[in-house]
């Protein structure tokens, strides 16, 4: 047991978290960072930024973490390894239990666990990740200019994939597992409308193919006569939903419908006084990188005010 009581804790070490323990370092508030089971989150798997700011000649996923890692430690970040388990939030100072039975109390904690994009579950998929399978448009679109591309999906979210790739792609296919898309009525009138676009119902992947190096096609199977077909294209973009990282908050801070963390309006205050959210587990909108470096400032400014409230 870590019998000390910090002034902050980050939970979590994507963009948001690492900001937050940047702004954090230089107020001299020596926060405790806790990497989490995926040190650097979502980025760690993206092989080539081009849309951060600062690297007109874009920047590895993993390099960029190294940096922002590197200069949260110069101004005097501390780094755990491990993952949360349990926090008690009922109590202040509030206490953080890792699955190794550590546990560390403090009194104010910045939440940045991220989400994890929800994926097929196949092993194809995995292979060809960052070789032509996606689940980020905004992020990746630019490398599919003039390709053939399927989206996989049916709600608002797949829809604005699929439109957003008409920027770049030569065609883009919609692939639905139901008979109706579930995507808002203007939405799905949108993509419709749209002469790039074209649909495919009652349809799943069964398989990526590709060569080895990239994307070549998929399989779809019928879910209705389970006949499969093999379609050739250069990327697939899931839209399938994503799954913010806030289990361990279930019942000490209100989330919405989709399990987001909720925050005050123009601010990353949540429910607890002393609990502050940013990044993608509490951005159901927009969840980029540049946008969680935002938040992550937010929050290390709002937990600093906080701090000054309470001494």
């Amino acid at each position: 047991m870590d019998c000390e009581v910090r002034d902050i804790i980050i939970m979590g070490t994507g963009p948001a978290g690492y900001t937050a323990a940047i702004y954090t370092g230089r107020a001299n508030l020596k926060p405790l960072v806790i990497e989490g089971f995926q040190p650097g989150g979502q980025l760690m798997i993206t092989t080539e930024i081009e849309n951060f700011p600062g690297f007109p000649e874009g920047i590895r996923g993993p390099e960029l973490m190294a940096k922002m890692r590197e200069q949260a430690a110069k101004f005097g970040a501390e780094f755990k390894s491990g993952s949360v388990t349990e926090v008690d939030l009922s109590r202040s100072p509030f206490c953080l239990t890792l699955e190794d039975g550590r546990e560390f109390f403090t009194r104010s904690l910045v939440i940045a666990t991220g989400a994890n994009a929800k994926w097929l579950g196949i092993e194809s998929e995995n292979r060809y990740r960052g070789k032509g399978v996606s689940a980020c448009a905004t992020c990746d679109g630019f490398f599919f200019r003039d390709c053939n591309v399927f989206v996989v999906g049916g709600g608002d979210t797949a829809m604005e994939e699929a439109l957003y790739l008409t920027k770049f792609a030569s065609h883009v296919t919609l692939v639905h597992r139901r008979e109706e898309f579930r995507a808002s009525k203007i939405m799905t009138l949108r993509t419709r409308k749209n002469p790039k676009i074209s649909t495919m119902l009652n349809e799943v992947i069964d398989e990526i193919l590709g060569d080895g190096q990239k994307v070549t096609g998929i399989r779809l199977k019928n879910v209705l006569t389970g006949e499969l077909a093999v379609h050739p294209c250069d990327g697939v973009f899931l839209a399938i939903g994503h799954s913010p990282n806030a289990q361990l908050f279930k019942g000490q801070l209100d989330t919405d419908d989709y399990g987001y963390i909720l925050t005050k309006k123009s601010s990353t205050e949540t429910t607890v006084p002393g609990v502050f959210a940013c990044g993608d587990v509490q951005d159901y909108t927009y969840r980029q990188a540049v946008t969680a470096v935002g938040t992550g400032c937010m929050a290390a400014v709002d937990a600093e005010r906080f701090l000054e409230s309470i001494r």
